[in-house]
């Protein structure tokens, strides 16, 4: 079956945190035989700041930031048996979903992918006349890369015919164990772009135990920090590539995950950066959210840290030999239940049966 995906960029991850999460989706279903072609519009830079090449299992097409060819290739979605629209796409995302789904042809299956349901809801709810609300009455079928019950509930509350998580997972072949990088060494490591929703937490969770500990170094990576005042013990590295997370995953001690205000409050919302850390055999320490226990086993395989304080405590009680077992119990797990395969064949199944069901109801 043939995809068109509108989204907001696969071959940059540049001020774009769904890329890693389109890349492992979208090569494991071309691995099951997918034909994708993936849209993406030249802005905020993100061409000037690729990470990857265009790949071989994926057509991408880079279009002009300009409403005329917004349409034209909107229009490409009658060549698809599946049109996938995403959110957050960066460039006229309520225009664009209005021109992809007048284009589906009739039977095609219309999905909206919420790659941060949260705050798209939170924008719903605001906005009773917002033009999602209204396209959900044609849309097939939603998919998030997280949220669980809440926002599955949510989105039929909404209007949505279905709802289903498909979550963030690990791509074993980008990220996995590899050597240290001198560049990365200290005790705790924390890589995320500056974000509004984020920055307070990354105060409490990140800057403040690097205040207490002053002995321990604390490492910090992405975009949008070089302003930031910090303590003495935080080293700034500015952005890191993707070509280097996994050396930044496994040259501290441990690393930390600090949710978004949206993601923590709702829950069952894994990061990427998650299973990034897990599949480089990473100790990872993250904060507080419901269902971390679906996907990682605390204590076991992860630290769970509820304030600034648990982070400084779970550092001062670290030795590195915990640190090696629980990273490598982590890695087990994420490559035992966890991988961008076990996704695929779930949203394989999702699309089968979508069509199957179509098929059936068109007889």
């Amino acid at each position: 079956m043939k995809i068109a995906f509108y989204g907001s960029s696969l071959l940059s991850a540049y001020w774009n945190g769904a890329a890693t999460y389109y890349r492992g989706m979208l090569r494991a279903l071309s691995a099951k035989g997918y034909d994708i072609t993936f849209y993406e519009p030249d802005v905020y830079d993100r061409q000037k700041n690729r990470d990857i090449d265009p790949p071989g299992w994926c057509k991408v097409v880079v279009y002009k930031g300009t409403v005329q060819t917004l349409k034209e290739v909107a229009a490409h979605a009658v060549e698809a048996d599946i049109v996938v629209k995403a959110s957050g796409v960066g460039f006229e995302d309520d225009l664009l979903l209005e021109e992809v789904l007048r284009a589906c042809r009739p039977g095609a299956l219309k999905i909206f992918w919420d790659v941060d349901a949260p705050a798209t809801l939170a924008e719903l709810r605001a906005a009773p006349e917002h033009p999602l609300r209204r396209a959900l009455q044609g849309i097939d079928l939603v998919l998030t890369y997280g949220g669980g019950d809440p926002v599955v509930h949510a989105y039929r509350e909404l209007g949505a015919s279905e709802c289903i998580p498909i979550y963030n997972a690990l791509d074993p072949e980008t990220h996995h164990p590899v050597a240290p990088n001198i560049r990365f060494r200290g005790d705790l490591g924390f890589l995320g772009n500056r974000l509004p929703d984020r920055e307070a937490r990354v105060e409490h969770f990140f800057l403040e135990p690097a205040t207490r500990t002053p002995l321990q170094r604390f490492l910090l990576g992405g975009s949008g920090w070089g302003d930031k005042s910090m303590p003495a013990n935080v080293s700034y590295v500015g952005h890191v590539g993707t070509g280097d997370h996994n050396a930044f995953n496994v040259t501290p001690k441990a690393v930390l995950n600090i949710s978004r205000e949206s993601m923590a409050e709702n829950g069952f919302s894994p990061a990427t950066r998650v299973f990034e850390a897990a599949g480089a055999g990473a100790c990872l320490i993250t904060d507080y959210w419901e269902g971390i226990e679906l996907f990682l086993e605390p204590n076991t395989e992860v630290l769970v840290a509820r304030d600034g304080q648990d982070v400084a405590d779970h550092l001062a009680a670290l030795t590195p030999e915990r640190a090696q077992t629980i990273g490598k119990a982590a890695l087990d797990r994420v490559l035992r239940e966890h991988t961008y395969t076990h996704r695929a064949e779930e949203a394989d199944r999702i699309f089968r049966d979508r069509v199957r069901s179509s098929m059936e109801a068109a007889e």
